[in-house]
């Protein structure tokens, strides 16, 4: 059956009013984890290196957690200072609230290190176990 000119502006009218609500939730709801930075993670035989990439965030706004088996990097990447009004012409680096939580191999660890050199964060633990 043919939908009328009335129940089609009605449709397209409920398509807006749900996406305008998505951005609407996901603009002022966003997850609570933020976004993740990409990991890498090396083991030799008595050490174990985690690479985190945060460029632009401060190491004062890095926090590590370890326990449980595994590691968990949590901070904020703030927004660049601008002087002055700006037009955004593209914004794809994420800022924010950022979690990363890491499973790591069976055993016990200590924190030997911690740098955040060049925008990457280097982590060394040293296997107790």
């Amino acid at each position: 059956m043919a939908r009328t000119a009335t129940e089609l502006m009605w449709v397209d009218a409920l398509a807006v009013v749900a996406r305008a609500d998505r951005l609407h939730r996901d603009f002022f709801h966003p997850a609570s984890a933020g976004w993740e930075p990409p990991v890498d993670l090396l083991e030799t035989a008595g050490e174990l290196t985690l690479i985190v990439a945060l460029p632009g965030v401060r190491a004062a706004d890095v926090d590590l957690v370890i326990g449980g088996g595994e590691i968990a990097v949590t901070g904020i990447r703030r927004l660049p200072a601008v002087h002055g009004p700006a037009r955004i012409h593209r914004m794809e680096l994420p800022h924010g609230r950022f979690e990363r939580r890491l499973a790591l191999p069976p055993g016990a660890y200590e924190l030997v290190r911690r740098d955040l050199l060049d925008g990457c964060l280097t982590i060394v633990l040293r296997r107790l176990t």
